[in-house]
């Protein structure tokens, strides 16, 4: 798996995963709070006037005083305890006013009694739901009901029940929110196995490039310097397509070295890795095939501005593999390179003259190509959120690649 990639599907698992800020839930909160507390006040209030006690010279007094407690389930959940104090004293207040046998309870204090079960804890939960269950009990007493079974089912129902259904939710609520970290927790654990997976390959990759490719291309420069220093003073002379060869293989060699060193550096340090080829060494790479007898023609329509460190090797790459083709499949002769920077995107094309049968016999011995380069070449690119075309032109005389890839890169 590429780092690429990797970090792609990071960044997606993060997103997933993303959360409203502690700031928004706490606005939210406040708001249904609110909502809440007004809703509780219109409806007790309603209620007050309409089955409450005959009017009288305190009946103000405690429709502000019902509407009052109503107002305070508004305020912090730290609060919830002397909320829930409160609406039971505004009960027991209420029953001596109210008619006989009529439940001098509210609808604020259902909503008290919820907060108490939902928002307190150990001692204080505990105590709130005492003191309330003693003034709803009171305070039906006082309006006149004394039946065990009914005095038992108004508590209950006024303020035994709506505290469990409080415990429940806030209990349901960290069960949620531990289910949340542990699915964090995973995906942490997931991505970091896929790292050391990335890791364990890359340094299993290096290994084997350092023990067994660098071995061979050292060898053949070797030999390719070996081979041109016995042909002094021999009757071969220095400007001979001999000698042009071996210094041909001789700079291959030395620039395959380079790159191979470049990629160990990548493989052993990730994308932290400083020493990797970019846009601006690309003079330096058609320079070097240049003294091996291709003549390329590098033109720059419109400099791209600085890319990000994927794209910047991507580019370099997807040119090498380019210029391999050119030299493999082309005449061997020319090719012409233009780099463009357009709506957002680095444009990378390369275009040769096709050899023709006869100049192609020599290579006839010669696998033919598997197209593993295009593929790759175009993986590069996908991989980026770009593309890559290849082919032979309409008039059938060059070969064209051409590769793009957004500024950015892959996000």
């Amino acid at each position: 798996m590429s780092r690429t990639v990797y970090l792609a599907s990071a960044g997606r698992i993060r997103r997933w995963t993303a959360r409203p800020t502690a700031r928004d839930a706490q606005r939210s909160l406040a708001r249904q709070a609110v909502s809440v507390a007004l809703m509780c006040a219109a409806v007790d209030g309603l209620n007050f006037l309409t089955r409450g006690p005959d009017p009288g010279p305190w009946t103000p007094v405690l429709l502000a005083v019902v509407i009052a407690a109503d107002v305070a389930l508004a305020t912090a959940p730290r609060f919830s305890g002397w909320v829930a104090v409160t609406h039971a004293a505004v009960g027991v207040a209420l029953a001596f006013v109210m008619p006989p046998g009529r439940n001098p309870s509210t609808a604020g204090q259902l909503v008290s009694s919820y907060r108490a079960g939902a928002w307190l804890r150990g001692r204080s939960s505990a105590a709130a739901l005492i003191t309330v269950c003693v003034g709803i009990l009171a305070s039906v007493v006082i309006t006149g009901l004394t039946a065990p079974v009914t005095l038992l089912g108004i508590v209950a129902a006024n303020t035994l029940l709506p505290w469990l259904v409080g415990r429940y939710t806030t209990a349901r609520k960290e069960h949620v929110e531990e289910l949340r970290r542990q699915r964090e927790a995973t995906l942490r654990d997931a991505e970091a196995e896929i790292a050391a997976a990335v890791t364990k390959e890359r340094e299993t990759i290096a290994v084997e490039l350092h023990d067994v490719i660098s071995h061979h291309v050292s060898a053949i420069g070797v030999h390719a310097t070996a081979a041109r220093l016995n042909l002094i003073g021999t009757a071969v002379p220095g400007d001979s397509p001999v000698h042009t060869s071996l210094a041909a293989v001789q700079q291959s060699g030395q620039a395959a070295m380079t790159d191979l060193r470049r990629l160990l550096s990548l493989l052993h340090g990730g994308s932290d890795s400083s020493d990797q080829p970019g846009v601006t060494m690309l003079p330096e790479l058609f320079t070097n095939l240049r003294a091996s007898g291709l003549h390329v023609t590098f033109v720059v329509y419109c400099s791209p501005p600085p890319l990000t460190k994927e794209v910047d090797i991507t580019v370099y790459r997807v040119a090498q593999e380019m210029m391999t083709n050119v030299l493999r499949h082309g005449d061997g002769r020319a090719a012409r390179v233009e780099l463009d920077c357009l709506d957002g995107c680095v444009a990378l094309t390369a275009r040769n003259r096709v050899a023709s049968p006869a100049a192609d016999a020599p290579r006839a011995s010669s696998p033919s190509g598997s197209g593993l380069g295009l593929r790759g070449m175009r993986k590069r690119a996908e991989a980026l959120g770009g593309s890559g075309t290849f082919g032979v032109t309409p008039d059938g005389d060059y070969w064209q690649s051409s590769v793009t890839i957004p500024l950015a890169g892959a996000r």
